[in-house]
């Protein structure tokens, strides 16, 4: 009994060992740009995360014209029934928009800074958005229950993520069999998008990492100014 337990201990700390080892390869540490974190994943380098300081930017009054979010949120669909989580919800540009649309059903505003969620808070003050959830997430969790999201908005947040693969499978984990995550970034591909390197993202970067953790590229709708709204599901 006593070489059974043994042998059952070994593999279970094999299997451990294995596990951990994975996760450290899945990353890389080296030099690279002044506007990144010296960490790399599927050879793209990960940017530094932009600080509640940038709170104004967010908010700024050309954004609607530079990114056209109007567009953005009827890309969604959103129907009032969506339960729909908003990923790096910052001061809550589009958490808000997106409450007036899915009124019966519930916005989760999730972010990883205490300012940007007392801003949201704030916002929430007046009690008029009472289908809005704010929820504190971390490096690697979004910190919401498996299958309770039909919809996942990522904005400009993906590219600074620390630990990609295990957010991604986290959301993954959070949408409903038939979900939808609509990943926006920066095009990449165009150089005339007037933001830094490491801020924008290729649609082909995105589909191979976005693979990794079982999401495929349904569509990417071209009709965004400066970004790529594409359109991931379960596989």
């Amino acid at each position: 009994m006593k070489k059974r337990i043994s042998q059952l201990l070994g593999l279970f700390l094999l299997l451990t060992t294995s596990s951990l080892a994975a996760q450290e390869n899945r990353y890389t540490l080296k030099d690279g740009d002044r506007s990144g974190i010296g960490k790399w994943y599927m050879d793209r380098e990960i940017a530094q995360v932009m600080g509640y300081q940038g709170m104004s930017w967010l908010e700024r009054d050309e954004r609607e014209t530079e990114e056209n979010t109007t567009t953005l949120l009827e890309n969604m669909n959103i129907s009032k029934t969506d339960d729909i989580a908003d990923i790096g919800a910052g001061s809550g540009y589009h958490v808000f928009r997106m409450a007036t649309r899915a009124t019966q059903g519930t916005i989760y505003a999730v972010d990883i800074q205490e300012e940007m969620l007392t801003a949201m808070r704030n916002k929430k003050s007046d009690g008029k958005f009472a289908n809005v959830t704010l929820v504190k997430g971390s490096e690697k969790s979004i910190n919401l229950k498996p299958n309770s999201v039909d919809k996942v908005l990522i904005v400009d947040v993906y590219h600074e993520m620390s630990f990609p693969y295990e957010m991604m499978a986290s959301i993954k984990k959070a949408m409903r069999p038939n979900g939808k995550l609509y990943l926006i970034e920066y095009r990449a591909e165009d150089p005339n998008v007037p933001i830094k390197k490491l801020h924008k993202m290729t649609e082909t970067q995105a589909v191979k990492e976005l693979k990794a953790v079982g999401l495929i590229l349904k569509e990417n709708k071209d009709n965004l100014p400066w970004q790529h709204c594409m359109v991931f599901v379960k596989e």
